[in-house]
């Protein structure tokens, strides 16, 4: 499971939390941070904190943990560089401020990427009888291979879950975790 470790004080306590890849999470795909718990799935209580503040989520093009600015005026601080608009890779060191409180990626965790699908379509073989000992005629010529079946149909893989959805959800959004599929990998269905 691909995991992320942050740490944090808040107060005299020091604090933890893991955002995991796919978690429940308010608004699924990401683990939003900041000072509204009706918003944020993180909330961290410092006054200097916007109520919605940033977004962490798992880029599974880049096969990475990323932080997503949610506040313009109030934009976070990632390793030194101020995230206005965009993402930013985190690592493990990595160190956010969101207002005056100080985040520290203590661990990142990643599984090794799925490679995409490998299946062999193995195909059935016409079986032949085996040559009559006495056979007076030559056998006739033919294919000993039946025409290819259509075996195979497409789906979508979301980015998220990794689950594949119909192909005619192209456009709309995983059944199972809500992901849209816009971006989803085409996928053979064997």
């Amino acid at each position: 499971m691909n995991e992320l470790t942050l740490e944090w004080q808040e107060g005299r306590q020091k604090r933890m939390a893991n955002i995991r890849d796919g978690q429940p999470s308010k608004n699924p795909g990401t683990v939003r941070i900041g000072r509204d718990p009706v918003k944020c799935d993180l909330v961290i209580s410092d006054l200097t904190v916007s109520g919605l503040h940033v977004e962490i989520l798992f880029d599974s093009s880049t096969y990475t943990f990323v932080l997503r600015n949610l506040r313009d005026t109030n934009p976070p601080t990632v390793d030194g560089r101020q995230v206005i608009h965009g993402e930013i890779p985190l690592t493990q060191g990595s160190t956010i401020y969101l207002g005056q409180v100080y985040l520290t990626v203590l661990a990142v965790s990643l599984e090794p990427p799925i490679n995409p699908i490998q299946q062999t379509i193995i195909l059935p073989v016409k079986q032949t009888n085996p040559p009559i000992a006495r056979q007076t005629n030559p056998p006739i010529a033919t294919s000993t291979n039946p025409p290819i079946p259509n075996l195979a149909s497409y789906g979508l893989e979301c980015p998220h879950c990794r689950r594949i959805s119909p192909y005619e959800r192209m456009g709309l959004c995983c059944q199972w975790c809500g992901t849209s599929l816009a971006s989803a990998a085409s996928v053979l269905i064997v």
